[in-house]
């Protein structure tokens, strides 16, 4: 995986936490409502009734851990987060014990399920076919990462022009619905009814 881009969303990523702490702006989205609303069609692709394990992929301070702990009794989740200030404000803020905070994975570890939200936005000034390998690349990680399903969202090319900004990513929904169903599963939904410029992909095995 391109190590420039890494770096550079990591500084990024890094920069907004340690300017607005643990608030929807300290990872970049707009509002706290926002911001649920992602976590709400995100966590579709969860259709177990009994424990299951989850990998929020690129997790912040860990909003999804509250945002499921609402919806869910019995499961473990682990956030994911290349910026150490992020995985050390999500460990100040929650210390349940079905809680781990990780910077690093092990390749070998499968979880049930894995999320991803917002990581494909802010391309910076990376060129689109650099940044579209990242997302080929990670998409590809996302699933060797799954047991069960994984789901993630992404800015759509459809957004309003007089809206849209040089430094971030709109992606073609039908390009990644066509790659999810083709490489990784017979069963995907493309969603894209919901009041935000975005999409989710939610993948099942």
């Amino acid at each position: 995986m391109d190590k420039k881009i890494l770096k550079e969303v990591n500084n990024y990523y890094t920069d907004k936490i340690n300017t607005y702490g643990a608030t929807p702006k300290g990872v970049d989205w707009n509002s706290v409502e926002s911001q649920d609303l992602r976590f709400e069609v995100l966590t579709r692709v969860i259709s177990s009734d009994q424990k299951f394990s989850v990998l929020d992929f690129g997790t912040g301070f860990g909003a999804m851990y509250e945002h499921m702990s609402l919806k869910y009794t019995d499961f473990d989740f682990v956030g994911y987060d290349i910026s150490e200030a992020m995985i050390q404000e999500a460990k100040n803020k929650h210390k349940e014990k079905n809680t781990t905070w990780l910077t690093e994975l092990k390749a070998e570890q499968q979880y049930d399920y894995v999320i991803a939200s917002g990581i494909f936005n802010v391309k910076l000034d990376n060129s689109i076919p650099a940044w579209e390998k990242y997302v080929f690349e990670t998409v590809e990680k996302l699933d060797s990462l799954s047991k069960k399903g994984f789901s993630f969202n992404m800015l759509t090319k459809y957004s309003d022009k007089e809206f849209m900004k040089d430094y971030l990513y709109y992606a073609d929904p039908t390009s990644l619905f066509d790659l999810c169903k083709t490489k990784y599963s017979k069963q995907v939904a493309l969603l894209h009814d919901y009041f935000l410029y975005e999409f989710t992909i939610i993948v099942r095995k």
